[in-house]
């Protein structure tokens, strides 16, 4: 086992640091918009990186592996709630309800009816679409990199990727018609 200098963790400490909003972004998009869960999967993400259980190996870029590494991790962590979600139900243990992730994301700021809109047609996408999607528009990664993130092949990601942005237009479509809100820009009618 290569043991890694001081200069390594201080160097790895710098990158982390730098990409650490972008991190809590992918972060909580993993984590269903839940705050909470979204720290603490970035805080064992940190940890495994820290104490080598995850390492980065050039074989991609930092932010392509270390999105790799926070998805993984959300995942995992989904399912062993889940699991012991299950056990509880099956033992009969009931316990207090705890409070849904939609209860109150945004609460430190108010946002727009367009906002609020939008963020509901992204939530009601599927996973593999809303990921794809969310990686490529507000992490800036290409379709490459957004498919080693997810760990599926560039195709996939890209057949999520456009699946995604129709389903959002249309869903934004509905939405026009609903309330009256162009999401489109005005056609040219002389254009030819």
């Amino acid at each position: 086992m290569r043991q890694i200098d001081p200069m390594d963790i201080a160097e790895l400490k710098a990158e982390l640091e730098t990409l650490h909003s972008a991190s809590f972004g992918w972060a909580l998009s993993c984590c269903r918009r839940d705050r909470g869960e979204a720290e603490d999967v970035l805080q064992t993400v940190y940890l495994k990186i820290l104490e080598g259980k995850a390492r980065f190996r050039g074989e991609a870029a930092f932010k392509t592996w270390l999105f790799a590494v926070i998805r993984k991790t959300a995942a995992g962590e989904y399912r062993r709630k889940l699991l012991r979600s299950l056990k509880l139900i099956t033992g009969a243990e009931q316990t207090g309800d705890r409070a849904s992730p939609e209860a109150g994301p945004g609460a430190a700021f108010e946002k727009s009816e367009i906002q609020i809109r939008f963020q509901r047609a992204l939530k009601s996408l599927p996973a593999r679409q809303r990921e794809a999607l969310h990686l490529v528009f507000y992490e800036d990664l290409s379709l490459r990199e957004a498919a080693d993130v997810m760990g599926i092949s560039i195709g996939s990601a890209r057949q999520h990727y456009e699946r995604g942005k129709k389903r959002l237009r249309e869903t934004l479509d509905t939405a026009e018609v609903a309330y009256g809100i162009s999401w489109r820009r005005k056609e040219n009618p002389n254009a030819v």
